[in-house]
């Protein structure tokens, strides 16, 4: 248990700083780059994910949980049997989905995505696939051993790559295509795939000897796992692959050009959102932490316990979203136009920061219905959101009176719903004494703060950040939101841990 606490703990820590490096990548691929190359990629990339999602058929979840199962009884021989067994599967795969992925290319890039110029990124990005499909065997083989140490290693490799190539070798290679600069900008993505899956390749290789002894497992029990859970993968997956189409589509009947929408999905996917996004971390890390608690007080029918850790764990997630949603409606668009150099400042962040809010909560809420065994309706949940998401962008950026700010609301409709269906199942199950009601205090100081600092003109956007910040800060002391019995309490997890 301590091994593995510590290497979730890791874990934590390197999924933060892969967030900087993610996050440096992002400001330094679009100040080289420009907004119509970023809009191309990002366009590009939901495909790429669900291409990956589709050829992996769901093999690395079922090689963690076999493989975890004979390292649990120290069945050397017999996990590395399911590993061979994942590579000869994820080789028929590849042969099988590549050549269908390629012939799909040009109806997906002219007539679904109806921009020619993602061809080429879609093209590298589809030769990148095996190198990602069979990295993350050797990943979830590592995973299933407990070997944390050496994902985690990978993945700073990956990002650490792309950040060089897309700084040192994307200049080089800019020219006047905009179509081609998108591809050198996904063959970052594939360099920095190809030394991770190398790092790991090698890892596995010096570390893990094959034993002389041979055994055949058979593909039945990996399919078991494999196919549920890629069931509910590739829908989400989907979705996403979904969204630049929808959004394209509905922006040119809108009345924009597909490269000016293109520009545009670029900016608010590729800029705006992971901005947002970049604070989840927190509640993120909360969630893993006090998952195990929640479980536990769950399983001794300890229902005062049980909610205690609930509020406590939605509370301070509560408290990140607060600072967040304040930080990034006051100074959030001038940020996004100074970090990441855009042609023009937007005025996005202004409707999505406070629906973002609610984000913050997701994780410790999706983490809470897992450990109460509600995985099913948390999936469904989020399946929901996803379709409300799409059909509200369909609709309402469709509209010549809305186009852009119609696809913002839609997203941030897509937020709100998975939320508060969390919350609303939360709240329907049996001694949880949990609803909206926890979230109106921190909702009202993050209001106050807003408005009275919107009021205020000062010399300095620093100086504006500060008073914001113990502004806010009181107002949740004062309402007891803020306690130092939290930071204790949390303190006292990690140090149990």
């Amino acid at each position: 248990m301590a091994s593995f606490v510590k290497g979730t703990l890791l874990l934590m820590v390197v999924i933060f700083i892969s967030k900087c490096l993610g996050f440096l990548y992002r400001m330094q691929f679009m100040r080289i780059a420009g907004e119509e190359v970023v809009g191309i990629y990002m366009t590009a990339y939901p495909a790429f994910i669900f291409f990956i999602a589709l050829v992996q058929l769901g093999l690395p979840i079922a090689i963690t949980k076999i493989v975890a199962g004979f390292a649990a009884k120290r069945q050397v021989v017999q996990a590395q049997a399911a590993l061979t067994t994942a590579f000869r599967v994820s080789t028929i795969s590849i042969i099988v989905f590549i050549p269908l992925i390629l012939m799909f290319l040009p109806i997906l890039t002219n007539k679904l995505l109806q921009n020619h110029h993602t061809y080429y990124p879609l093209l590298v990005a589809v030769f990148t696939v095996p190198i990602v499909v069979y990295g993350g065997i050797i990943r979830a083989y590592l995973l299933g051993l407990s070997k944390t140490a050496p994902t985690a290693w990978s993945s700073m490799i990956e990002q650490a790559i792309r950040i060089l190539a897309t700084t040192f070798l994307l200049p080089i290679f800019l020219t006047s295509s905009l179509e081609m600069n998108a591809a050198y900008a996904m063959g970052a993505t594939a360099l920095g795939e190809t030394a991770a899956s190398l790092y790991l390749w090698l890892h596995y290789k010096w570390r893990y000897k094959t034993p002389k002894k041979k055994q055949h497992y058979p593909v039945a029990p990996l399919f078991r796992i494999a196919l549920p859970s890629t069931g509910s993968r590739l829908f989400g997956t989907f979705t996403w692959f979904l969204e630049p189409i929808i959004f394209l589509k509905a922006l040119t009947t809108a009345g924009l050009t597909a490269a000016a929408a293109t520009t545009l999905y670029g900016v608010i996917s590729g800029v705006h959102i992971p901005l947002l996004l970049f604070p989840a971390f927190i509640p993120a890390a909360l969630s893993i932490v006090l998952i195990p608690a929640v479980s536990n007080a769950a399983a001794v029918h300890n229902t005062a316990l049980l909610n205690e850790r609930i509020k406590i764990s939605l509370r301070l997630s509560t408290l990140v979203g607060c600072y967040a949603a304040t930080f990034f409606l006051l100074y959030g668009d001038t940020l996004a136009y100074e970090l990441f150099h855009l042609k023009e400042p937007t005025t996005y962040m202004r409707i999505l920061a406070p629906i973002f809010f609610f984000y913050y909560v997701q994780s410790p809420l999706l983490s809470i219905l897992q450990a109460l065994d509600e995985a099913k309706v948390a999936m469904m949940n989020s399946i929901y959101g996803g379709i409300g998401k799409l059909l509200v962008m369909f609709f309402l950026a469709a509209q010549p009176s809305f186009h852009i700010f119609g696809a913002i609301m839609a997203i941030g409709f897509g937020v709100l719903l998975t939320s508060f269906l969390h919350i609303a199942t939360l709240r329907r199950m049996p001694n949880i004494h949990v609803g909206f009601r926890l979230f109106a205090a921190a909702i009202g100081c993050f209001i106050v703060t807003a408005i009275v600092q919107s009021f205020i003109t000062y010399e300095s956007i620093y100086i504006s950040g500060v008073v914001s910040f113990f502004m806010l800060t009181g107002l949740l002391i004062l309402t007891k939101q803020l306690k130092a019995h939290d930071i204790r309490y949390v303190r006292s997890l990690f140090s149990r841990l």
